[in-house]
């Protein structure tokens, strides 16, 4: 979702008497609320917070919480901890990569598919794992992570009534 400057300074708003202190938590409440930091909404939060623009993209892009582009329809996140390493996860992500001809983080032309690499999901007796818009799926391989993100955009397109 791309924020109009009405909705934008609906978010800011939440902040009235935000000082530079505050960048984080408003950065947080933007990315909330439209899915990832614009460079619109960072220039807006660099006014509103008497910063520039290089201040609040710096600090947007040292802390990996925060997303500069839209997610997919479909987001996938693959665990990368020692058993889902150990278990080839490293193989699912390079098939990934591959199918999807964009990197982690990135979400592909037609905004139908996002992924990223995550240091651990906490399901290691699963390994690996794979996260599809928030839905666990364990033991996944080079075969299954296709079949998998294709279904979830069929379901996408079908609830749309497509």
């Amino acid at each position: 979702m791309i924020a109009t400057q009405n909705e934008l300074s609906t978010v800011l708003e939440e902040f009235p008497d935000a000082g530079r202190e505050h960048l984080i938590p408003i950065l947080q409440s933007v990315q909330t609320q439209f899915g990832y930091l614009s460079r619109e909404s960072m220039i807006a939060v660099g006014q509103r917070l008497g910063l520039p623009i290089s201040k609040v993209y710096g600090v947007a892009t040292f802390y990996n919480q925060f997303r500069f582009q839209p997610l997919g329809k479909v987001h996938c996140q693959i665990c990368r901890g020692t058993a889902c390493h150990v278990k080839g996860s490293g193989k699912v992500l390079d098939t990934l990569r591959r199918t999807l001809q964009v990197e982690p983080g990135q979400t592909t032309r037609d905004g139908n598919y996002s992924y990223e690499v995550v240091a651990c999901i906490g399901a290691c007796g699963l390994a690996p794992v794979v996260t599809v818009n928030g839905d666990f799926h364990a033991e996944m391989s080079t075969d299954t992570i296709g079949k998998t993100l294709r279904k979830y955009l069929k379901t996408d397109t079908e609830q749309d009534g497509n």
